[in-house]
């Protein structure tokens, strides 16, 4: 007999994944707070202020995850994330963690996410935390995301959507990790904002130990020498950033960043065109594949505004765009544009500058 009845209509929209049970089993929001000698790298109360977002989303605990060589040290970092969201600090403290080395944070990290399962964990997308984030990830197995402007979370299947630059730049992919927990990122620092930290929170403390000894351990550190390049470029934590692009024509033009550079007390940047050219060094390249980074302040003199480039300084409170193409794409996300030579333009901007700050100092 043949059944002639129509057949029901199939549901419009995405379909909802359902997650396997054991990848279910894994909740919570992790940050590795990254601490050198005590001192904490701000990229982890960027992370904290991030991860707590995604932790509302999903409404699971933000946790911090420190290692360090002194439970002090360790305590009182917890106390500082607490200060921006954090609802609890995992610590491991043992004098062999007191300096970095991938063998005993990788074994530290792996071990404590092995145990209680977090969903999601975070890391800086600094030098040390990609050294750390790709080891962890290929111990435990999972994908990570690196080098990511954006986070968020996927009501579907509360999976983490991790945005980044690809095909040099050119494009923006979200990836998703369905099938693997935790979920990792690394986000470059002063892509995201530091949150306002709240004094008087408090959370609790979980402190573990390391399943390591120093006889485990193959690297050795034999001397600590910090870093006393004073002239090195900084960047990531200028104020004010004078950069240049193409457009200035050749090396020797951008002498006339360097002179504005120095009424305002700035940095000198420059897009991947200009590194690559040998105009500038590739320390003060600003981009997808240089520095990310948020002044009060950017100047952008002779650079079109190729995607490349706008992933690593768009977070700027002010732009200021300088370019004698009006259709130039940077003039689609600066504060202020002006259109015209840059040559011309910043020998004027300079002696303004310099006019208006002379007139401050005898004012004051």
């Amino acid at each position: 007999m043949t059944d002639n009845s129509a057949a029901a209509p199939k549901p419009k929209g995405k379909k909802r994944l359902e997650l396997d049970p054991k990848l279910a089993a894994y909740r919570g929001v992790w940050v590795f707070v990254e601490m050198e000698r005590g001192q904490v790298h701000p990229v982890s109360w960027e992370l904290l202020g991030e991860g707590r977002k995604l932790a509302d989303v999903l409404e699971v605990e933000l946790a911090a995850l420190i290692l360090g060589g002194d439970v002090g040290e360790c305590d009182a970092a917890a106390d500082q994330a607490f200060g921006y969201g954090a609802n609890l600090a995992y610590t491991v403290a043992d004098p062999v963690l007191a300096d970095y080395r991938n063998q005993p944070y990788t074994r530290a990290l792996t071990d404590l996410v092995n145990r209680y399962q977090p969903e999601i964990l975070l890391l800086g997308a600094t030098t040390l935390g990609r050294d750390l984030a790709g080891s962890v990830a290929t111990t435990l197995l999972t994908g990570l995301t690196a080098d990511c402007t954006e986070l968020a979370i996927d009501p579907d299947n509360r999976g983490l959507l991790a945005t980044r630059p690809t095909f040099g730049g050119s494009l923006l992919c979200t990836i998703q990790t369905l099938n693997y927990r935790p979920q990792m990122a690394t986000v470059r620092p002063r892509v995201m904002a530091v949150p306002e930290a709240v004094s008087g929170r408090t959370g609790q403390i979980i402190q573990e130990k390391l399943q390591m000894v120093e006889e485990d351990i193959i690297a050795k550190v034999l001397e600590y020498i910090p870093d006393q390049n004073q002239e090195k470029a900084q960047l990531a934590y200028a104020d004010i950033i004078v950069a240049g692009g193409r457009g200035m024509g050749r090396a020797e033009n951008f002498q006339l960043l360097w002179g504005l550079a120095r009424v305002l007390g700035a940095e000198v940047g420059g897009s991947r065109p200009v590194t690559h050219a040998g105009w500038l060094p590739a320390e003060r390249q600003i981009g997808q594949s240089g520095k990310t980074v948020r002044p009060k302040l950017y100047i952008a003199a002779g650079i079109s505004g190729a995607i490349q480039h706008r992933v690593g300084m768009e977070s700027s409170d002010i732009i200021i765009a300088i370019n004698n193409d009006p259709n130039a794409p940077i003039f689609d996300f600066a504060t202020y544009g002006i259109v015209g030579d840059a040559l011309q333009i910043l020998p004027a901007l300079t002696d303004a500058m310099r006019s208006r700050l002379s007139v401050s100092r005898r004012a004051g």
